[in-house]
């Protein structure tokens, strides 16, 4: 079981990284909305490409940017959600089983829901 200030410490670390990846999240709509009023090919007289290659490159660097922004959301989902079972009081305990997730695991990963061994049973 978690102690009042272990609790308290999780909360403050899950804020700052909460704070990080909004800010993460706002600089993306910000390059995003940037890349979207100007052209995709800067330089160019025509938003036809002059190599194939070049508009392959383009539209695999805009998926990645998109994957990461999409595992960046995510991030805060989780970030959110281990905020509120700290408010809940349930935050340290596997939402599975109910058993305490050890100290070392939440250490490495503030937003785990659960225990390692339920993570490989439900796999």
């Amino acid at each position: 079981m978690l102690s009042e200030k272990q609790i308290q410490d999780f909360k403050k670390k899950l804020e700052e990284m909460k704070e990080e990846t909004e800010e993460d999240l706002e600089k993306y709509q910000k390059e995003k909305a940037d890349e979207d009023s100007s052209s995709d090919y800067e330089g160019e007289l025509s938003s036809v490409s002059d190599h194939p290659g070049d508009l392959g490159t383009f539209q695999h660097e805009r998926a990645k940017e998109q994957t990461l922004h999409e595992q960046t959301r995510e991030k805060l989902i989780d970030i959110n959600d281990a905020l509120q079972r700290i408010e809940d009081g349930t935050y340290g305990k596997s939402v599975v089983s109910g058993e305490p997730i050890p100290l070392e695991r939440l250490e490495v990963m503030p937003t785990a829901r659960i225990n390692v061994d339920e993570t490989e049973e439900q796999s």
